[in-house]
């Protein structure tokens, strides 16, 4: 996966998730980006991420890193 300004970046991921308001489960987080217009790469990357409560954008990000390294083996 590419990082930097789109994409699937972690910025980008963030991006479009303004608004979101912690702690947040998955399904918020899917929403969120929904009603951003997120794209279909940064909602693949949300899917791929697991069915947990996020206490914050840090925990967000954390995971974000660990769906890009498991894409990368």
């Amino acid at each position: 996966m590419t990082r930097g300004l789109g994409g699937q970046s972690p910025a980008n991921i963030t991006h479009h998730l303004k608004g979101i308001h912690f702690p947040a489960q998955k399904r918020d987080l899917v929403q969120q980006a929904k009603k951003n217009d997120a794209e279909q790469d940064v909602m693949a990357v949300i899917n791929a991420m697991p069915d947990q409560e996020f206490a914050s954008i840090a925990e967000v990000t954390k995971a974000v890193g660990e769906v890009e390294r498991g894409a990368e083996r």
